[in-house]
This record gives C-alpha cells, sequence and structure tokens, in this order.
C-alpha cells in the first residue's frame, strides 16, 4: 500500500512539474532561439532544462518560471560559446534557421524584438553575457535585478550589458522598413531577378548591399558574400536563366517578417529575406541548407 501511495504522488508531482514546463516552454524556445539562431540547439537547450527541472527538488523552488529561464539561459551562454568554434568548419556564410512564425508571431515574448534575421546577426557579434542580457531586456522585458541573477552579477552590471549591447547594436543597425514594405521590396526584386534586368536590381539597394548565402556546401550555394551594388547586381543576373526555372515560388512569414520560398516537388529548397530601410535592400539573406529548412512550412 506504501508504495502504491508513493509512486501516486510520484505520477502526481511528475505531472505537476510537467503543467509548468509547459506553461513556460515557448518562451523558453524563445530565450534560447534568440541565444542560439538554430531551432535544433535551442530544442536540445530545452531537453536538458526539462531533464534538471526533474531532477530539482522543486518544493525549493519559489519561482518556477524565473528558475526554468535561468536554466535555459546559462544552457544557452555554455553553448553559444561553443557554437562559434564549430562554425569554423561551416562551408560558406552562416545565417540563423528559419522559423514560421505565422502562428506564433514573437516565439512566446511579449514583443517580437531580437527575432528579425538582420538583428539576430547583429546579436552574433556580442559576447554571449551580453547578448543573453539585451535579449532577456528587449524580448522579454526582464528587471535588471532578474538579468543579473540569471547571469550572475549586479543589477548595476547587468544593466551596464545591455547598455554596451544597444551601443553596438545602434552603431550598425538600420531603422528596417515595415512589413508591407517588405513584401513590395521583395515582390520588385523577385521580377527584376527572373529577367535579369540589372539596372532595376541596382535601383532597389542600398549603397552597403551584401548577399549572403548559407548553403555548407549546397550545389549552387555562393561560399562567400557578395558586397556592393553592381557585384550583387550582376551576380543575381548572372543566374537568372536557370535558378528560377522549374521551382514553386511562395509566400511564408519568417521570424516575423515576408520571405521568399522555392521549391522542388512539394520540398522548400531555398528562401529569401532581406533586410531594408528606407535606402532600399542592404542585406539578401538566402537559405539553402537542407538542414535549415526542416521548419519553413
Amino acid at each position: 500500500m506504501e508504495a502504491q501511495v508513493a509512486e501516486l504522488v510520484s505520477d502526481d508531482a511528475m505531472q505537476s512539474a510537467s503543467e509548468i514546463f509547459q506553461q513556460v516552454r515557448r518562451r523558453l524556445f524563445g530565450i534560447a532561439y534568440r541565444m542560439l539562431g538554430s531551432v535544433a540547439d535551442a530544442e536540445d537547450i530545452l531537453q536538458e532544462t526539462w531533464i534538471r527541472w526533474q531532477r530539482t527538488d522543486r518544493a525549493e523552488v519559489d519561482e518556477p518560471a524565473a528558475f526554468l529561464a535561468t536554466i535555459t539561459t546559462r544552457l544557452a551562454i555554455n553553448s553559444l560559446q561553443s557554437a562559434h568554434s564549430r562554425r569554423e568548419t561551416y562551408i560558406g556564410p552562416w545565417l540563423p534557421e528559419p522559423v514560421n512564425t505565422e502562428e506564433d508571431p514573437s516565439l512566446g515574448a511579449e514583443k517580437a524584438e531580437a527575432l528579425s534575421f538582420a538583428m539576430l546577426l547583429l546579436l552574433e557579434k556580442l559576447t554571449p553575457t551580453e547578448r543573453a542580457a539585451y535579449v532577456l531586456r528587449e524580448a522579454f522585458d526582464y528587471p535588471y535585478e532578474h538579468i543579473a541573477e540569471i547571469v550572475g552579477s549586479s543589477p548595476a552590471a547587468a544593466r551596464q550589458l545591455v547598455s554596451r549591447a544597444r551601443k553596438h547594436i545602434a552603431s550598425e543597425r538600420h531603422v528596417e522598413a515595415p512589413a508591407p514594405a517588405q513584401r513590395r521590396l521583395l515582390e520588385t526584386f523577385l521580377d527584376a531577378a527572373r529577367r535579369g534586368a540589372t539596372a532595376e536590381l541596382e535601383a532597389l539597394f542600398a549603397e552597403d548591399i551584401v548577399s549572403y548565402t548559407d548553403g555548407n556546401g549546397v550545389k549552387l550555394a555562393a561560399r562567400i558574400p557578395v558586397a556592393g551594388v553592381a557585384r550583387v547586381a550582376k551576380f543575381i543576373a548572372a543566374f537568372s536563366s536557370h535558378f528560377w526555372t522549374g521551382k514553386q515560388i511562395g509566400w511564408v512569414e519568417l521570424n516575423g517578417q515576408p520571405a521568399l520560398t522555392l521549391s522542388e516537388n512539394g520540398v522548400v529548397t531555398t528562401t529569401l529575406t532581406i533586410a531594408a530601410s528606407e535606402d532600399g535592400i542592404s542585406r539578401l539573406l538566402w537559405v539553402m541548407s537542407p538542414d535549415k529548412l526542416q521548419h519553413v512550412a
């Protein structure tokens, strides 16, 4: 009888632990994804967080959501520190993994800050701790006292981390065009690109235009960034006669912004998003690596 009671208590405790975890899972994923730019890595972090939550004496935890966010963030910081070394063997430019945000526009956040491709690329230039502090503050509005507890610093130091991150980002950040304007630019770009209209492409580009292709060695993926108005226009025009042939073109919302998809036989083979401001398109971001296209549909 005692064994049966103990088993029931254990089952109830596990059910309670699971319910608490599921209530905050999307927020935890939002933190991990913004930190790592990878769905697979974010899911690994959540799996490890769940394992640690199971092993925790939960009766001693006053604020489960804060406790779980702390575990997730610290694991993400550690993972980010090793991720940069792993990327040294990556073939060509590395871009964040696209995530379909049509059903969950903010990935569990109160706002969609630090989610666009352009912002995720800027976050890559921060230290892991700066990145964590920025994400927690700007995307999830955590108070500095909580950020300090999570990253192991004082509130004043946490405030300084966020301030430094903001300055780094502000020095390179463009004021992004709203989604409807991005959609119009992408539509115009697609039309000109399919026709190889070099002059029309040049007219769409900002002076600092760069085209990045993340293919990790896949066929037809450029292995180095292409920069400059004339060079990018010629690059796009050069493959106009074959790149678009036989592909179905679709539209989807990725990372909170409009995106093009190219599919063959129902399988997405390429996504294209842009960074754009009032000066025009400043970044063309092509993702062709099959491993990064699983969460597009």
